[in-house]
């Protein structure tokens, strides 16, 4: 596991021990960044259900502003907290120990948000239930869902929309998107 482009390129992640904690492959990862690299610099990350923090920390060395990690697992926070400060990450990145579901009842506005839950249990439809709800997406902002091949993804309502759905080999990366069409300026001839 490796950060795979821009200021930490090549640099290794601390992995989890164990199979408590499921990482993203570095596959899956460098795809999912080719999808979205042209939406990173300058953008505030939410890396929910952070597990390693392998996602928000390459969207943080891709130049995103800024990104909070959530989990509820103290073994996931004490990696997330140790690939953070190993990546000199630490003045641009928060960790917050805690249910993501309930985190998200708080508030707080993002520009991608990466939903990579455990895929045994329902949790990226309660995400993004409430990122709908509270409507936590910014503007043109993107959701990148990870979860395995067979669950059926829900179909939100406007402004949000389903986009592309992405499979590699058991696992299927589903984007997700707050699109705002540009209105025409008041008073224009």
């Amino acid at each position: 596991m490796r950060v795979i482009s821009g200021t930490a390129k090549g640099r290794k992640l601390k992995e989890p021990g164990g199979h408590a904690i499921r990482p993203t492959t570095d596959m899956v990862k460098e795809s999912v960044f080719n999808i979205i690299q042209f939406d990173i610099e300058g953008r505030r990350v939410l890396d929910l259900f952070a597990g390693t923090g392998q996602l928000g920390i390459e969207a943080l060395s891709r130049g995103a502003a800024s990104a909070v990690f959530v989990d509820e697992s103290n073994e996931a926070l004490q990696l997330v907290r140790e690939n953070i400060r190993h990546m000199g990450f630490e003045d641009r990145a928060t960790v917050t120990k805690g249910d993501a579901v309930s985190f998200l009842k708080h508030g707080g506005k993002y520009d991608i948000i990466f939903l990579d839950p455990p895929y045994d249990l329902r949790l990226i439809e309660k995400a993004l239930g409430s990122i709908f709800e509270f409507d936590m997406l910014k503007d043109n902002g993107i959701i990148i869902c990870e979860t395995n091949v067979e669950r059926q993804m829900p179909e939100p309502r406007s402004p949000y929309k389903k986009g592309r759905e992405y499979r590699y080999g058991r696992i299927k990366i589903v984007l997700y998107s707050k699109d705002v069409q540009a209105e025409p300026s008041a008073g224009m001839e």
